[in-house]
């Protein structure tokens, strides 16, 4: 049964991306385009590549496009994944995840054509120093706010993290990390985030300053869908008052865990959506949620 507090409400047609032929999708990255599509940059297991998807209505996807793979004489980057895309001006810029010998670091890509990515330099921009971040920097997530590029990340393990961090970039390429890291940790009181937390994107929102969307774990192999807000982006998290947001359904596809959401608001609609990947076993596939209307600051502890 669904959590008896959930805000959203699974979509019919779930898994709506993904088959036993494609194989396991994970880890998305959903941005509207100027166009009107949707493009849903994802992990693609089957061959450790980064790819790309386009969606007229966010259900129906496109075949997937490779848009980089590991290049493994670097040392640090066998398999590439959990990325995001941002289109400043005409350049598509892509910041991605290196992973080799049980370490997690964060890389930079650039592309004309928003589909073939070639890297900027043969070094990660940002790798694992301080002893929460320990073996891995993960799951990038960036903004380019007033001329600065803020970036939101995982650390932790390297087979799943355990709490948030930010760094902030004049460029894309040196980051400066916040002295206030890590910005979110787990709250062990609550039963669906007593391992540990990370996966997450964050959203402008015109009422609350930012929308943080995150996995939060009850143990290394179950995990939901959460939410948090903060006027900064960095400081005062409060906790949405419905988390978790989204639940494994026993029996379905998802049975197992929800990871590494990806929310997108539709305004005309009043709508929130929420992309995620979803695991039963050993696969994983993309599934969709959703929420008539906004969230306001009474949704908030």
């Amino acid at each position: 049964m669904e959590h008896p507090q959930s805000f959203f409400t699974k979509h019919p047609n779930n898994p709506i991306f993904g088959d036993e032929k494609i194989g396991t999708l994970f880890d998305i990255y959903v941005t509207p385009q100027a166009d009107g599509l949707l493009r849903m940059d994802l992990s693609w297991r089957t061959n450790n590549t980064t790819a790309v998807s386009f969606s007229e209505d966010g259900v129906r996807w496109d075949t997937l496009h490779s848009t980089l793979s590991p290049e493994p004489k670097s040392g640090w980057e066998d398999l590439v994944n959990r990325n995001c895309v941002l289109k400043i001006g005409n350049t598509f810029k892509m910041w991605y995840t290196g992973q080799a010998n049980g370490r997690s670091y964060i890389g930079y890509a650039e592309s004309d054509d928003g589909l073939n990515f070639h890297r900027v330099q043969t070094e990660p921009v940002l790798v694992p120093e301080t002893p929460w971040e320990n073996l891995s920097v993960m799951n990038p997530c960036v903004l380019f706010e007033n001329g600065r590029y803020r970036m939101w990340y995982s650390a932790g393990e390297t087979f799943e993290p355990n709490v948030l961090c930010y760094a902030e970039s004049c460029n894309g390429l040196h980051w400066e990390k916040s002295p206030l890291n890590p910005i979110l940790t787990n709250a062990p009181q609550n039963i669906y985030e007593r391992e540990r937390i990370g996966g997450c994107q964050i959203l402008p929102h015109k009422e609350l300053g930012y929308l943080l969307f995150y996995i939060g774990y009850r143990d290394i192999h179950t995990a939901c869908i959460c939410c948090a807000c903060s006027r900064d982006g960095v400081t005062g998290f409060r906790r949405c008052r419905h988390n978790p947001l989204i639940l494994p359904t026993p029996g379905a596809w998802d049975a197992d865990s929800c990871y590494k959401p990806s929310a997108v608001y539709d305004e005309a609609e009043n709508k929130w959506r929420i992309w995620y990947n979803g695991r039963n076993g050993g696969v994983e596939y993309i599934g969709l949620a959703e929420k008539q209307g906004d969230f306001t600051d009474d949704d908030f502890e």
